[in-house]
């Protein structure tokens, strides 16, 4: 069985998706809803470190506090943007899954399908009716 974890959002439907994809795998990943319970500053920085993204990459600005936290402020270090992600964590851009194959922020979610095992299980399409998947578990182009 593959070792599969995703840092999750269940009103989210990007990650809502992404944790189907997963699923249509033949997986089933430890799913940590990370409003509840956030990632330490040390997971958080390697989980941006290994998607290849910058901190600032990986900060949600829709429906958050960014705004009004200055955020956008292009002079604030990589440390005070993560202190803000880790005391509001719906800061935390998502669903960051990490796989034996690597790890990925999976915006849009088909992203995740760089780092899980293909052909997948069976069709699958996404929560707006989108095929992804064909029948035969092949990636539609």
């Amino acid at each position: 069985m593959m070792d599969v974890t995703i840092y999750h959002n269940p009103q989210c439907g990007t990650s809502r998706n992404t944790l189907a994809l997963i699923r249509n795998a033949g997986v089933e990943p430890t799913v940590v809803d990370y409003l509840a319970t956030p990632p330490s500053r040390a997971v958080l920085q390697d989980l941006i470190a290994k998607a290849g993204l910058t901190v600032r990459q990986a900060i949600r600005q829709k429906g958050t506090p960014y705004a009004e936290l200055g955020l956008a402020d292009a002079t604030l270090s990589d440390d005070a943007l993560l202190d803000a992600m880790l005391a509001h964590p719906i800061l935390i851009n998502r669903p960051f899954v990490v796989t034996p194959f690597g790890v990925r922020l999976s915006r849009p979610s088909e992203v995740v399908l760089e780092i899980l095992p293909l052909p997948q299980k069976g069709p699958f399409h996404k929560e707006d009716g989108e095929l992804l998947i064909d029948a035969e578990g092949n990636r539609v182009a």
